[in-house]
């Protein structure tokens, strides 16, 4: 049966504690995320038990109900109709009932979740000129080429474009002005990194107290757009604390501007940038442990990372590894982690005797196998705690298999079954053995050691 948006959002509206109890509110992929003015008006036990509703919990100081995918937008327009209701990703007042770690994982969710749609758009588009060119062996015209490469580059080269955008948005900022700041981060009138880094071009020296740096465009680059948007935040909010309100329009975008372009392009960039390039190479090293030690940990424990919402912080280090070598390692990992949860939740759906249980946990279950996993973990492996953790040792054991078969996607940001489309240039039967593995023994330790309660 069809779930009703309206009715659905009002119900939930009215166990959030009403309109007037609603702080924030947000949505990622799968579910609402409602900073709320008083925890305690909310009622967690009638919003896990509404008949639509795939499962509730509560993390980094905000309320999230699971909706599923394409739904959670509709309910979330629905609730949005109260103008009064606070959309931005901040709170103030809530600030002093989450860590400073929460905090951290939160905000990179916070800036990563609008940026996914466009990178798993752009790992499908790899993965169709995978199909077109290595499955049915066409051969591109020179002109369709460069419209395909326009299709699937451009994203990853101006990244810094949209998470300086994004990044200005969470931190409070003119998000206009973080889209200009993330175009100079890539100002043709700069060598390239990458043409710098192969010898085919020189980067601009700046003498500064006696040395010069070395000032190149950051193309691909994620922790400096990260702070160019933090920053310029800052600025722009301190500027206006000073500046006079006839004078702000055209005095606070120009210091902004200018402010945050010498301290992000020519001081603290380059540093991320290096900071940046060393993690990725620590984490192709870590992926690189015989035996596929490194697989099997990260297939483990990346569902645990999942949990805290620190996952989203894996999202930097994936495009600087598809930059830098034309591959994402983590990917394969990821989607073994996926589909061991697929598993476990498979199981215990299995088990259900109500019919109306049965039709509602595989509703959670089905978006695993598009490399949502939310709804099957927070609504059915996570509560149960011991299918959970199956869910993980099954992701464990196809990370292990990933790792040493060594196999990487041809982009980023697919997994599952639209992420077949990006293995089509090679290791297809490996990436579908991986998901395999993963959800196969997740489900045979789920169905053998888990026992559901009556």
């Amino acid at each position: 049966m069809a779930r009703d948006a309206k009715v659905v959002a009002n119900r939930v509206m009215a166990l959030l504690g009403g309109e007037g109890n609603i702080a924030q509110l947000n949505h990622c992929a799968t579910r609402l995320r409602v900073v709320a003015k008083e925890d305690e008006k909310v009622d967690a036990e009638g919003l896990s038990a509404t008949e639509g509703v795939h499962g509730y919990f509560f993390q980094n100081g905000q309320h999230q109900v699971i909706l599923g995918t394409g739904f959670v937008g509709k309910v979330f327009a629905i609730m949005k109709g109260n103008d009064a209701i606070e959309e931005a990703p901040q709170a103030e007042e809530k600030k002093d009932k989450v860590s400073t770690f929460q905090t951290v994982t939160r905000t990179f969710s916070d800036i990563f979740v609008a940026i996914i749609p466009a990178l798993v758009a752009t790992g499908l588009l790899m993965g169709l000129r995978g199909l077109l060119v290595n499955g049915f062996g066409i051969e591109l015209s020179p002109q369709l080429n460069t419209l395909s490469q326009v299709l699937t580059d451009t994203a990853f080269i101006f990244i810094p474009v949209l998470v300086t955008w994004s990044a200005m948005r969470v931190f409070g900022g003119n998000p206009v002005l973080g889209i200009v700041l993330g175009l100079m981060l890539v100002a043709p009138q700069l060598a390239s990194k990458w043409d710098v880094a192969f010898g085919n071009a020189e980067a601009m020296m700046i003498p500064f107290m006696g040395f010069e740096i070395a000032v190149t465009g950051l193309q691909s680059s994620i922790l400096p757009a990260v702070f160019m948007g933090w920053f310029a935040a800052l600025v722009e909010r301190t500027s206006r604390k000073y500046i006079p309100e006839v004078l702000d329009l055209i005095l606070t975008p120009f210091i902004t501007l200018l402010v945050s372009l010498i301290a992000g392009l020519v001081f603290i960039g380059p540093i991320l940038l290096g900071i940046e390039k060393l993690i990725t190479e620590a984490v192709l090293y870590f992926l690189q442990i015989p035996y596929g030690i490194g697989g099997l940990i990260y297939g483990g424990a990346i569902q645990f990372m999942a949990v805290t919402g620190m996952h989203h912080t894996i999202v930097p280090i994936t495009i600087a590894m598809v930059t830098d070598t034309g591959f994402d390692y983590i990917n394969p990992l990821g989607t073994a982690a996926i589909a061991g949860q697929f598993g476990a939740a498979m199981a215990v759906m299995s088990m259900q005797t109500d019919k109306v249980k049965r039709t509602g946990m595989f509703g959670a279950a089905l978006p695993a196998l598009f490399g949502i996993t939310e709804p099957a973990m927070f609504a059915i492996t996570l509560p149960r705690v011991k299918p959970f953790l199956y869910g993980c040792i099954g992701g464990a054991l196809g990370g292990c298999l990933g790792a040493i078969a060594g196999i990487g996607s041809a982009g980023t940001g697919a997994t599952m079954l639209p992420g077949v489309l990006l293995y089509l240039g090679g290791g297809l039967g490996m990436y579908v053995l991986v998901m395999l593995v993963g959800a196969a023994s997740a489900f045979a330790l789920t169905k053998l050691l888990y026992k559901e309660p009556k």
